[in-house]
């Protein structure tokens, strides 16, 4: 099994769209790791000249030389991994979600967010990140402990969609936000296109459910990924699952829709990967499992059913 780092260049990041006619930048096998930079803001988002935060290596050369699409998001990628073919699902192992900036920044956006009409003026904060105790000063001046994850991980989407948006998340998983996507989690990704053509990006230092003003504390940051080809699974929306839970996860616009479909889905695992009757796992699934509300702000809402796995109970 070999090991790659892809540094965040004009050469391997695209700027707000997913798009599964793009050329792969790496090339590898099933049980390969990859580590993996990323960029965290667009010009309008970041500190002014003089404020005292070092703008890493390769962030002003990706606004200047790579094409602008019409999401907000930095993506390293895509990686195209061997034998993948459709209908197969990537499974995504988080070893490390790692902070490589001394800052981060939030926005709030006219017409955007949870609350649009009781915000309505843009505010762009900077906060100091403290890299070796892993917090945040925020602008109102207390200390906030970090944990980083990843906003954006997914594969190419269906090839017919063309080039789309970073901002919403879909079947191909893209801008989940998902703060429980961390290190010790798998994560389960169906491939829509062959090589699947895997992207990281949108680093957070820290999020609630919901990312309700719009942004998390987003940031620069690396993560490390162990990629493992399966063709015993098939899947229509990512999934995850860590030592202590299962998850299944949905988008709508509506939350009720995307509820309804995070709920099935786990009735769907627990009837066919646990051999549980379909009634009974509707019962456990009331009885343990949390629904939450993933985000607000993406157009695509997003809940996250998550079961632990101490509920499926001893004989």
């Amino acid at each position: 099994m070999a090991t790659h780092f892809l540094p965040a260049t004009p050469a391997t990041v695209a700027w707000g769209s997913f798009d599964a006619a793009r050329p792969a930048v790496l090339t590898i096998d099933s049980g390969d790791t990859v580590t993996f930079e990323t960029l965290s803001g667009e010009p309008e988002d970041m500190p002014p000249e003089g404020a005292g935060y070092e703008i890493l290596p390769g962030h002003a050369e990706v606004h200047a030389q790579c094409p602008r699409g019409r999401g907000p998001h930095f993506l390293t990628g895509p990686v195209w991994v061997n034998g993948a073919e459709p209908g197969d699902v990537l499974e995504v192992r988080i070893l490390a979600c790692d902070l490589r900036a001394s800052w981060g920044w939030n926005v709030v956006e006219p017409l955007l967010g949870t609350l649009p009409e009781d915000f309505p003026e843009r505010r762009l904060l900077h906060m100091p990140i403290d890299l070796a105790a892993k917090t945040v000063k925020t602008s109102w001046g207390k200390t906030l402990p970090l944990d980083p994850f990843f906003g954006i991980l997914g594969v190419a989407p269906p090839a017919s969609y063309g080039r789309i948006s970073t901002a919403e998340p879909r079947e191909h998983g893209g801008n989940m936000d998902n703060k429980e996507l961390k290190v010790g989690v798998t994560l389960y990704l169906p491939v829509w296109n062959a090589g699947a053509l895997f992207s990281v990006g949108d680093g957070h230092g820290v999020q609630g459910d919901g990312e309700v003003c719009l942004t998390a504390l987003e940031t620069c940051m690396t993560g490390r990924f162990e990629f493992h080809l399966r063709k015993d699974m098939t899947l229509g929306l990512p999934r995850a699952e860590s030592d202590d839970w299962l998850m299944t996860m949905a988008f709508d616009p509506d939350l009720d829709d995307a509820a309804k479909t995070a709920l099935r889905l786990m009735i769907d695992w627990l009837e066919d990967g646990h051999e549980m009757h379909r009634g009974d796992a509707y019962t456990l699934c009331s009885l343990a499992a949390d629904m939450r509300v993933t985000q607000l702000v993406d157009g695509n809402k997003g809940i996250h059913c998550v079961l632990p796995k101490s509920a499926l109970g001893r004989d």
